[in-house]
């Protein structure tokens, strides 16, 4: 008889989500998460292995359900799109419920997590998902007229830029600091 679980794995993926969002990889431990789970120990390795296995499916349903990308690849504007784009990051990061937390995702590109494969697997392939929307708006920027730059090369700084708005959001950075620099940033690259 297969055992049944009494508790929802997609609901406690979800708080271990927030968990390692909010408080870094580093700084939770095991019984972090059993505290904000209310799982117990056995339960939680028999469905989800241990913290770095639990970290690795955490990482990866971030990327897939949180990251905002999905309004840049689907918007044909150009630098509009783009400037949106990271008007919504700065907003995101900077208000609301949270704010000061950064993204899981560059917070992952900081930490020692990083050099686990299977994570760097994940923070490589957001990242290409990022330069990838970006440089499809750019490409039509450059077709409308918008701008005379490289869309690959822009697309490469813009994507650092997005993830240093990520970092610096957490370390308590003021949002109409961050907000201007992302206008100038993508004013260097707007046709004069």
């Amino acid at each position: 008889m297969p055992d049944v679980k009494h508790f929802d794995p997609d609901a406690v993926l979800d708080t271990v989500v927030r968990l390692f969002w909010q408080r870094g990889v580093a700084t939770t431990g095991i019984q972090d998460i059993v505290d904000a789970t209310g799982l117990n120990r056995s339960s939680l390795y028999s469905t989800f292995g241990g913290k770095q296995d639990l970290y690795r499916a955490a990482l990866d349903r971030y990327a897939r359900e949180r990251t905002q990308l999905a309004p840049l690849e689907q918007d044909d504007r150009g630098l509009p799109a783009v400037t949106d784009f990271f008007h919504r990051l700065v907003d995101v990061r900077s208000s609301g419920e949270h704010a000061g937390w950064g993204c899981l995702i560059s917070n992952a590109h900081a930490g020692a997590e990083n050099e686990d494969p299977e994570v760097r697997a994940v923070l490589d392939r957001q990242h290409r998902r990022l330069h990838n929307a970006l440089r499809q708006a750019l490409h039509t920027a450059r077709r409308l007229g918008q701008i005379d730059t490289d869309p690959e090369a822009a697309a490469s700084v813009l994507a650092l830029l997005a993830h240093a708005v990520n970092l610096r959001s957490r370390a308590g950075a003021d949002a109409e600091h961050l907000r201007a620099t992302v206008d100038a940033a993508i004013a260097m690259i707007a046709r004069r």
